[in-house]
């Protein structure tokens, strides 16, 4: 590749390094986002960002048609791959100083959440390799998707996780954009940020997409690992 291909590459994206590959195991996603087996059956589901997850694959198993969207799929799978094992390595490092902040009752220890984060690793990587066209290079707030593609989105740890760095015009458009693509529902876990605490203009979004005549609810869920972290925002287009 010549140094202007290089460049040329570097631009549409984010650079790998600053790019970090971890991803959550379907069984978490099923309960985080309070889902059944029946609920994946015959509809298609985005999941945005997908990271390093294995929802996608383990849903396709379940008779779902779905995909993944994320910034960090424009570089190469083995890349992404060897990012995701040295970017879990570090986490948990960073873990071992904080671990209070976090209950161990679903991995039970550090060594429990290591191996569930290296599971969903091999299982996306695999998955990557196998259907390549199911994961899609994508910056938000911009999608390459079309009007209600999806029966269903999926966004987990980014929207409300990142608000000391996403402002609010930020998580509007993005929202709007989900839902763009998104013919039933739309589902986002956590509504806490890094800290904890709730995001501080949720009853402003909540408003907003009231107002734009979305139902809108923040649910309690089965899964807690960051305290605090055990709701999600669902929001439900009305039907046309």
């Amino acid at each position: 590749m010549s140094r202007e291909e290089q460049q040329e590459n570097k631009s549409l994206g984010l650079e790998l390094e600053k790019i970090i590959f971890i991803g959550r195991t379907y069984e978490e996603y099923m309960s985080m986002f309070n889902l059944t087996a029946e609920d994946l059956h015959a509809r298609s589901i985005l999941d945005c960002p997908g990271g390093a997850c294995s929802f996608s694959s383990h849903a396709r198993r379940h008779g779902a048609d779905s995909m993944a969207a994320d910034i960090a799929y424009e570089h190469e799978i083995d890349q992404l791959e060897l990012k995701g094992q040295l970017d879990i390595e570090h986490t948990i490092e960073q873990l071992e100083q904080v671990r209070d902040r976090y209950k161990w009752d679903y991995f039970g220890s550090i060594d429990g959440l290591k191996q569930a984060r290296m599971s969903a690793l091999r299982d996306c990587t695999a998955d990557m390799r196998s259907y390549p066209m199911q994961y899609v290079y994508a910056e938000l707030p911009v999608l390459p998707f079309t009007d209600d593609q999806f029966d269903m989105t999926l966004s987990a740890h980014f929207m409300f996780t990142y608000a000391d760095r996403l402002d609010f015009t930020f998580h509007e458009r993005t929202i709007l954009e989900l839902l763009r693509v998104t013919r039933q529902e739309l589902r986002i876990f956590p509504t806490v940020d890094l800290s904890g605490n709730r995001y501080e203009h949720m009853d402003k979004i909540m408003s907003f997409l009231k107002n734009l005549g979305f139902s809108v609810t923040e649910v309690s869920t089965t899964y807690e690992f960051q305290h605090g972290a055990h709701t999600m925002l669902k929001i439900t287009k009305p039907e046309s």
